[in-house]
């Protein structure tokens, strides 16, 4: 991912978690990689968006997790913290449409986005792996 910013980076404040407006993502792909849902975790108040989209590539990242945050006040869109996933190739342009800093974890470190991982895992027990994505709205 070209110009990415890594966790190790991120100032120490969004690690302890008193400050809200930083945010915890992640893609949960639906049968054949065709639909996804992106999970946005607030990680003060663990307060949850999900995001339809039509399919896991990085312009429907964009569009999805750009307009999830800037559904926020301006004050809780400071950072997101995301995996190296090919979804967010585009994250300069989510920075640059939401004002959110987004940092990478290191590869194969799921714990470094914990909020997100358990709230996927919970997430997982209605929207079950090989689950067509596409016929849920987003209501």
């Amino acid at each position: 991912i070209p110009e990415m910013v890594s966790i190790h980076v991120r100032p120490p404040e969004i690690e302890d978690r008193l400050m809200p407006g930083h945010w915890e993502g992640d893609l949960i792909k639906g049968k054949a990689n065709a639909s996804s849902v992106g999970t946005l975790v607030e990680r003060t108040s663990g307060y949850l968006m999900l995001v339809k989209m039509n399919d896991a590539t990085a312009t429907s990242a964009l569009e999805g997790f750009s307009a999830a945050l800037n559904s926020m006040p301006l004050e809780m869109r400071k950072s997101m913290t995301y995996d190296q996933g090919r979804e967010m190739a585009r994250h300069a342009e989510i920075t640059q449409r939401t004002g959110v800093a987004i940092y990478f974890c290191d590869p194969h470190s799921p714990w470094q986005r914990g909020s997100n991982e358990n709230i996927n895992g919970l997430i997982r027990q209605y929207l079950p792996k090989g689950t067509d994505l596409s016929v849920h709205s987003q209501e």
